[in-house]
């Protein structure tokens, strides 16, 4: 099944209302998987497992259907739609949110980490679409705090994601809280042997949708990531703008406050700056696009709901000023530089906690994002000086008004051509150049543990003192298989048959595939309930 003609979103059978929500967010066209599973989910005749990559719109797939299908006037619960991540759920819940237009959908998130008894005050009201983990949900459903006897709906997102994070107990589980006359949908960028056996034994007679695989992010797109404080994100930001020869960049906030916050102080700081979030008027969203299309401005601030159906070509930068949500925004947003032909760079900061919630978007975008550190006030002064320096011998030899000359040679009559100079440089570019400019930066590097051994993760391995081992063999014995130092392995604990280290997170993964190539594959694995 395949998206062979062009179509859009009213020849999906969407209705007119939802047409103009999507309208109204600067949707342009449905994506592939969008084609392929609007119609048959608006038939509400099947179950489905769609298969398409991370950003590709699948929120968007199941939730503009979904959204047509749900009935306002009732107060029971209609949809459960399952995420692997409080993120995810956060995410869902807010793109859906911004889709139902003037439709009275109340849609909540609820997750771990987060106040039940908000949780239990929300869903009291009534609901008609809950976003929600595996173990939240199992917890309010023991609870009757929720209630999916009558629900419509069950879809599970990322399932391969939550197959992966050790969910499908979780999963079936909470099948069996379900109204058995529901329609299932399952959506995967992969359809492994246990998720096959899931959709066996829960959802009879599906139709499998597969949308074409393609590349996510552009190689011609840099990916790094800073780790910075988050009251520093502001300076890394004015850095990076200021140390490029000709920034023209976007800069992604999580927030209409976060937006508006950057906004002000890139503003009374000089830059030229607009934004764009949900609150702002329809008329005043296409003045900033086509300032900022036109680059009579050079940074453009916004959200990712605002940001949606943005064209804009020769991007240098986009900056992930906030982490996004989940993998998918992550390619939604990067995916603006890079094009055509020209390079780009995209930059995420990260506080020390975001650093496993980056890796997950890593693994499931299959970026390649390096850390790199923000640029030094003194790199960013040269850099500013040696602009000037061309900008000023590139207007050598062109036609100069004959006032200026006139005017040069008067001020050298009594004075040194060189203290002249110096003299009209302070005067241009005093401000510019001046390093007071720039606050001060706690890199991490300098002031604390770097965030690579903040994230950390606990290994078991299946020798021990039994085969001869001690700490120091066993930290030889991995540093020798794997591109990591002995001093990046801590908290190394040998018992009789069996040991434990902690390892940098990105390290992990690394290690175990190392040995299971080397035909050791019990060797070393994860501790399943030891992750820090």
């Amino acid at each position: 099944m395949t998206n062979k003609t062009k179509k859009s979103f009213k020849d999906l059978g969407l209705s007119d209302d939802i047409i103009e929500a999507i309208n109204n967010k600067g949707f342009e066209e449905p994506t592939e998987i969008q084609v392929m599973t609007i119609p048959v989910m608006l038939k509400n005749d099947r179950n489905i497992i769609a298969q398409a990559q991370t950003g590709t719109g699948k929120t968007a797939a199941f939730g503009l259907p979904l959204i047509d299908m749900i009935h306002p006037e009732s107060k029971t619960v209609q949809a459960l739609v399952l995420v692997p991540t409080r993120e995810l759920a956060i995410q869902v819940s807010e793109e859906i949110n911004s889709l139902k237009g003037n439709k009275g959908i109340k849609t909540v998130p609820i997750y771990g980490g987060q106040s039940i008894d908000q949780q239990l005050r929300r869903l009291k009201k009534g609901v008609h679409i809950v976003v929600g983990s595996p173990g939240r949900v199992i917890d309010h459903l023991k609870r009757k705090s929720l209630k999916l006897g009558e629900i419509d709906h069950l879809i599970l997102d990322e399932a391969d994601e939550m197959l992966n994070m050790g969910f499908i107990d979780d999963m079936e589980e909470i099948f069996k809280y379900t109204n058995p006359d529901k329609k299932t949908l399952l959506f995967s960028a992969t359809i492994p042997r246990k998720i096959q056996e899931l959709a066996h034994r829960y959802m009879e007679g599906y139709e499998l949708i597969k949308a074409h695989k393609k590349q996510l992010t552009t190689n011609l797109t840099e990916q790094i990531y800073f780790e910075v404080k988050a009251s520093d994100k502001f300076e890394a930001l004015c850095r990076i703008i200021d140390i490029e020869d000709n920034f023209y960049g976007l800069v992604f906030c999580r927030t209409k406050k976060d937006v508006d916050s950057v906004l002000s102080h890139l503003v009374n700081r000089g830059y030229s700056s607009e934004a764009i979030h949900g609150d702002i008027t329809q008329s005043q969203r296409e003045r900033t696009l086509n300032n900022f299309r036109k680059q009579k401005i050079n940074t453009l601030i916004a959200t990712d709901v605002a940001a949606r159906g943005i064209d804009v070509n020769n991007l240098t930068h986009v900056i992930n000023y906030s982490l996004p949500g989940d993998s998918e925004a992550y390619v939604h947003r990067i995916g603006r530089t890079g094009r055509a032909g020209n390079e780009g760079t995209a930059i995420t900061f990260i506080t020390p906690s975001e650093y496993k919630r980056l890796m997950f978007i890593q693994r499931k975008a299959k970026a390649d994002i390096k850390r790199s550190t923000v640029p030094k006030v003194e790199d960013i002064i040269k850099a500013k000086k040696t602009k000037i320096d061309d900008d000023i011998l590139s207007m050598m030899g062109k036609n100069v008004n004959s006032d200026y000359y006139n005017w040069a040679k008067k001020l050298q009559e009594n004075n040194h051509p060189t203290e002249i100079l110096a003299a009209i440089l302070n005067y241009c570019f005093e401000g510019d150049l001046n390093p007071n400019n720039y606050g001060e930066l706690n890199e991490s590097h300098k002031k604390r543990k770097s965030v690579d051994m903040q994230g950390k993760t606990r290994l078991f391995v299946a020798i021990g003192k039994k085969d001869r081992i001690n700490p120091k063999k066993l930290v030889n014995l991995i540093s020798k298989k794997v591109s990591i130092r002995p001093k990046e392995i801590h908290d190394v604990q040998v018992l009789d048959n069996f040991s434990f280290v902690t390892v940098p997170f990105e390290k992990a993964e690394e290690i175990i595939k190392s040995f299971k190539k080397r035909g050791k594959k019990q060797l070393i694995s994860h501790v399943k309930k030891g992750k820090k």
